[in-house]
């Protein structure tokens, strides 16, 4: 038994669910879907930083994370908001680690796509400014091989008048761009930063700015990633895209649906929640792979409330209750974070993400996870 503190009430008694088998790894590469987990960094522990100092990352642990996924049949999302990108990783760390994680990617026959935004900017900088940024990442990106995913730029929004500048801005970006890109629509949920992109507050509107990229260079854009967190939009939006064009949610609210689609067609996922249900959600992929709709959502519509729980408002502290579950999980030794954000939740939080993962079964070592969760529990002099 542990005793799990509570929002707004004492502690309460919660029994661990016992050891479960976990089904090995799958070698096949998933069909049906191409499922992208953005991916957390791991945090040097004993390096002595300041929060708003350069990130020190643990490459090996971080990378190491990497392989389970891969080893999963899932692709990854590297140096993506999950990353802490603008939230702990400056550019520098970013870059280092887009070069490392590509390299690894070569090395084991991982498939990785890779984000290109604008955060070595640090002040206010003009359109030209904001272009030949994201022309930097965008060229270290292709240098690696990996598949570029263009980020929404902080930079950008603050910069744009009007849907024409975001029209210029993209359309260079594009043409100039070697191979396909993903093109990456990030909410103000997820980055306060980014209210009004593409243009305008009024998402409609927004919408159709968005679109006329995509309709204009169909050739140069592999897919979207729609993070709005609002299903029908995402829905309505993939209805509307050139043929070959694919549609990655980014819902970390409604991906079950939104991955098995209607008779009208489906989401792929590109989706910071696969980072800790990575092998969960490969293996409710592969049901889908043969025609099982109900089998995948049987397998993964229980993990909605977990999600729903870590992207709970503020959400853009998510990766606080992603990197916490790692731990949880043994991917590494410790919760630190990058930028001192594993102080961005609160205890009760962090104690129900806890009960959720539990209850899923995501914990390969559920005696571990226990011992952990108490071991925090007694920093916070929370009698067990």
């Amino acid at each position: 038994m542990i005793r799990l503190p509570q929002a707004g009430g004492g502690p309460r008694a919660y029994e661990p669910r016992p050891a479960s088998a976990h089904p090995p790894a799958g070698e096949d590469e998933l069909r049906s879907r191409t499922v992208y987990s953005a991916a957390h960094v791991v945090a040097d522990p004993y390096a002595d930083v300041s929060p708003d100092g350069p990130a020190a990352v643990d490459w090996d642990a971080t990378l190491a994370f990497r392989r389970h996924l891969w080893a999963h049949g899932l692709r990854v999302a590297e140096a993506m908001d999950t990353a802490q990108r603008g939230m702990g990783l400056d550019w520098a760390g970013a870059a280092e680690l887009i070069r490392r994680s590509a390299a690894e990617a070569k090395a084991v026959g991982g498939r990785i796509a890779c984000g290109v935004g604008t955060d070595q900017l640090t002040g206010p900088a003009d359109l030209v400014t904001v272009r030949e940024a994201y022309e930097e990442q965008l060229a270290l990106v292709e240098e690696t091989g990996s598949r570029p995913v263009l980020m929404a730029s902080r930079a950008l929004a603050a910069a744009a008048e009007d849907p024409d500048d975001y029209l210029d801005t993209y359309t260079h970006l594009l043409r100039q761009s070697a191979e396909p890109v993903i093109l990456h629509w990030l909410g103000p949920m997820f980055d306060p930063a980014l209210e009004g992109y593409w243009g305008s507050a009024d998402l409609d509107a927004a919408t159709e700015t968005f679109l006329q990229v995509v309709a204009e260079h169909p050739d140069k854009v592999d897919g979207v990633k729609i993070s709005l967190l609002d299903a029908g939009r995402e829905i309505e939006l993939r209805r509307r895209l050139p043929q070959g064009v694919r549609c990655y949610t980014g819902d970390d609210f409604h991906y079950p649906e939104l991955i098995a689609g209607d008779a009208k067609g489906f989401s792929h996922a590109l989706l910071g929640i696969f980072d800790p249900l990575g092998p969960l959600a490969a293996r409710a992929v592969r049901v889908l792979d043969t025609g099982d709709v109900e089998g995948f959502r049987a397998l993964l519509d229980p993990s909605v409330e977990l999600s729903r729980h870590l992207f709970q408002p503020p959400t853009r502290y998510y990766k606080t209750g992603v990197v916490f579950l790692a731990w949880l999980a043994g991917h590494q030794d410790h919760f630190v974070m990058v930028g001192g954000l594993q102080s961005a939740r609160s205890l009760p939080h962090l104690a129900r993400a806890y009960e959720l993962a539990d209850g899923l079964g995501l914990f390969p070592d559920p005696g571990l996870a226990e011992q952990r969760m108490k071991s925090l529990l007694t920093v916070y002099g929370v009698d067990r």
